[in-house]
């Protein structure tokens, strides 16, 4: 049987806001700070929807990575 933690039922119907810090193109690479925190997560460019850029406001999902969590599914927001 497979059982979901409360934790994960939420990160899978909520996704998260935030604005883009830094986003280097040429090494496909960047970091998003969560809206509400101070939070960083790494973003990849494996993980885009849309094409971002610096301080570009994104939603995004959260999938744990080799080194910790990188946001998934980055969309740029209007």
């Amino acid at each position: 049987m497979f059982h979901l933690s409360s934790w994960n039922l939420i990160n899978i119907f909520i996704m998260k806001t935030g604005t883009v810090k830094f986003f280097n193109n040429t090494k496909g690479f960047g970091f998003i700070i969560e809206d509400g925190s101070e939070t960083e997560h790494f973003v990849h460019v494996s993980g885009l929807i849309d094409q971002i850029n610096e301080n570009d406001k994104v939603s995004y999902d959260l999938k744990e990575g080799k080194r910790g969590l990188n946001a998934v599914d980055v969309k740029k927001l209007p």
